[in-house]
């Protein structure tokens, strides 16, 4: 064993330093490694080790691989669930479901972002809306629930893993641009049995009047994470729907674009932060719940898509400060760092086009930032892009199953008025959003950055080069083509007395497509789907 990774327990981030065991890394979700054998001075050197590819590149490779004493266990295209020697890259099992004919014709088709693994199992939320728990070591069912039925509830499929909250196992659906009204399913993890449900659309006529609440979206799409020590799951909502046409929706339209803490055991609501009341924008509130000490205090930091970084106060959800991450927003004046009161809105408007920004997808998609408690820095991907929006009236009746509740008659994106399209790798304090240094990119970055103890910066672009920088200076160290964009979560572990850096590969999700109008090139890049394994020789 090398000394590098013979570390103190200083911080959760240090537990277990060896694995890469939740979706996040910790449930402070820093995306974060302790181990150092790979390291500024040396990543030149780095070599592959093996390479494992599923066999379906259906929607790319978006999942983030957990890594337990140096097995892999991941996801492929349509639920193909994989356990790979961490050191060889062979396959030690392989499950693929037997899925619903349903799933190839909803909107989220073949995607899935990860599997859970805990409790001897590994888990997973199918695109036919079950969960399915398989044995850790053979790969064969334990047992499996039907939690959604996807014909009458449009959208509520799992495209992101179930978390675990000790013996729970709890998640949420997809469809928050779908004509549904969102909630969060907790089972017993050991058994399966139903344990819990959250509404996440509030039973209030003035949040939602009339029956708008029944189809008002509100999907927790994303991971969460927990607290042990107070039982909290922390965990974000979407949109409410019809996106960007709100009339009849005139309420706060709780709980959508807002941050969640819920007692685990219970479901019970402990308290909640909206970011967004009466969302017209499409700026969810589902992206990674970040947890930084700063002066003593345990604060949340949280980037929602409309442009803004919320750092709230972690026992209770006030805001501590407010920052904006992208350069180019318009739908608000400005937000109140202390109150969170949203000054001078710029709503669509029916019949009429307006550009707003930030767009649809936000100033940065679902593909997480990665905080170094080394360097207190925290690395994000960030794009300025807008859209031209024409609100307009929708009959729900007539949604398909695979059809989407924007209540929109256009919506195209485009580069800000007066500027181009454009994107960047941005390494800033989170607190304050002071930046140390960034880097400029041709094309959006949709992969989730990884930070080491080695001082070093791992992102990759959608052309599939993965990329290794200083995590002081943002200086390019070692970069690889990987053959196909990168829209996962890379990690790194160590098996056999090696580190490695581990690149799921293969560009996928509807996002290259909602960025196409105004990142062009992005048009035509290749598919695929590897899971490749660097080290050092």
């Amino acid at each position: 064993m090398f000394a590098a990774f013979c570390f103190p327990l200083r911080s959760h981030a240090d537990e277990a330093p060896n694995d890469w065991p939740k979706y996040y890394r910790t449930d402070d979700a820093w995306r974060y490694s302790p181990l150092e054998q790979i390291n500024a001075s040396n990543v030149a050197k780095l070599k592959v080790a093996w390479i494992h590819q599923p066999g379906d590149i259906q929607m790319g490779l978006q999942a983030t691989p957990i890594v337990i004493d140096g097995i892999v266990y991941y996801v492929g295209a349509n639920n193909n669930v994989f356990a790979v020697d961490g050191s060889t890259g062979k396959t030690l099992w392989h499950y693929q479901p037997d899925l619903d004919p349903i799933v190839t014709k909803v909107f989220y088709v073949a995607a899935s972002r990860g599997v859970t693994v805990g409790h001897g199992m590994v888990y997973l939320g199918s695109l036919d809306g079950r969960y399915i728990a398989l044995d850790q070591k053979t790969g064969k069912v334990k047992w499996e629930r039907q939690i959604t039925d996807l014909k009458t509830c449009y959208g509520c499929l799992f495209s992101s893993p179930p978390q675990l909250a000790g013996d729970i196992l709890y998640g949420g659906t997809t469809g928050g641009d779908q004509p549904q009204a969102g909630k969060i399913f907790a089972v017993n993890a050991i058994t399966g049995e139903p344990a819990w449900t959250f509404d996440t659309i509030k039973d209030d006529r003035k949040s939602w009047p009339g029956d708008t609440g029944k189809v008002g979206g509100g999907g927790a799409w994303m991971p969460g994470v927990y607290d042990a020590k107070t039982d909290t799951i922390l965990i974000g909502t979407s949109n409410a729907a019809p996106d960007f046409f709100p009339a009849g929706r005139e309420g706060d339209n709780l709980y959508t674009a807002t941050l969640l803490a819920i007692e685990g055991k219970t479901g019970q609501l402990k308290w909640h932060y909206q970011e967004v009341p009466h969302d017209t924008w499409d700026y969810d509130a589902a992206y990674e719940i970040m947890t930084i000490q700063h002066e003593g205090k345990d604060l949340l930091v949280h980037l929602n898509k409309g442009g803004y970084v919320f750092v709230l106060d972690k026992a209770t959800g006030k805001p501590y400060n407010i920052w904006p991450l992208a350069k180019h927003i318009n739908w608000t004046s400005g937000i109140d760092p202390k109150t969170g009161e949203i000054k001078d809105r710029y709503e669509p408007k029916a019949g009429e086009a307006r550009t707003i920004c930030p767009y649809l997808l936000g100033v940065r998609s679902w593909n997480a930032a990665s905080y170094n408690p080394k360097t207190k820095l925290w690395y994000t991907n960030a794009m300025e892009v807008c859209n031209v929006v024409n609100s307009s009236p929708q009959e729900v009746d007539k949604i398909g199953l695979a059809g989407l509740y924007l209540g929109v008659s256009k919506l195209e994106a485009v580069p800000p008025p007066g500027d181009k399209a454009s994107a960047r790798l941005d390494a800033r304090d989170p607190i304050t959003g002071k930046v140390k240094w960034s880097i400029d990119y041709e094309l959006p970055g949709l992969g989730s950055v990884l930070s080491t103890a080695g001082n070093l910066v791992f992102n990759g672009d959608v052309r599939g080069v993965f990329h290794a920088y200083d995590a002081e200076t943002g200086k390019e160290l070692w970069n690889f083509n990987t053959g196909s964009g990168i829209r996962s979560g890379s990690v790194s572990y160590a098996a056999g007395g090696k580190q490695y850096i581990l690149v799921p590969s293969g560009l996928g999700s509807h996002a290259p497509g909602f960025m196409a109008s105004a990142f062009p090139k992005v048009k035509g890049l290749p598919g695929g789907s590897a899971l490749i394994a660097f080290t050092l020789e």
